[in-house]
């Protein structure tokens, strides 16, 4: 794996070969990136997107106080209200689009469509709020969809080992269970990896 994210970092900038060959088509791949409010979706399409990553961020305002819970967040100021979009090239010719997902409860109704024809999502967890997850867990273990669980640890907060919030969470043991930093672009891409790896593992077809 480490070897692989090298290679990708030392050839960033490069054009890849279906760039320059019009026969060819890059294979388009679709990943969901979700979790509770504030977990660090957008931070993590942010932070990977070869492109000017789209973003839906709206100011918070009171009208949303007795809804949205920001005593684990208290400096955010914004909130996704539709997606986050973002792409970034893997291989060759394997491209990924990252489609985030809104985190509050009164959003949920888009999920349906953002996964709709993707090969998987990447489940955001904040270890200081392991509970908000629940839902995305519950969502995509009911659709089938393959999926990871990559936790994103803020500062300040308690460190826990992949062990411990594997239990906490109840996830399989055929469910990969990261430590990222959704800040670091090297630490997304090997958590895009290893979805990538799951997907193919579980789907192989």
């Amino acid at each position: 794996m480490d070897s692989a994210v090298s290679e990708l970092l030392e050839n960033e900038g490069q054009l890849q070969a279906w760039q320059t060959d019009r026969s060819r088509a890059p294979i388009a791949t679709k990943i969901v990136v979700a979790g509770g409010f504030g977990v660090g979706k957008t931070t993590l399409v942010t932070a990977v997107s070869e492109i000017t990553p789209l973003q839906t961020e709206a100011l918070m305002t009171q009208a949303s106080a007795d809804t949205d819970d920001l005593s684990g967040t208290p400096e955010k100021t914004t909130t996704t209200v539709a997606m986050d979009f973002g792409r970034i090239t893997l291989d060759d010719d394997l491209v990924l689009y990252l489609f985030g997902t809104p985190g509050q409860q009164r959003f949920w109704f888009m999920w349906d469509d953002l996964v709709r024809g993707a090969i998987g999502a990447v489940v955001l967890a904040d270890t200081r709020r392991l509970s908000d997850c629940f839902p995305a867990l519950d969502y995509f273990e009911s659709c089938g969809l393959p999926y990871i669980v990559a936790v994103n640890h803020f500062d300040g907060s308690e460190r826990f080992e992949v062990p411990d919030v594997r239990e906490a969470l109840t996830v399989p043991s055929r469910i990969p269970v990261l430590i990222m930093d959704a800040r670091q672009r090297i630490s997304v891409i090997e958590s895009l990896l290893a979805l990538v790896g799951h997907a193919l593992d579980v789907t192989p077809e």
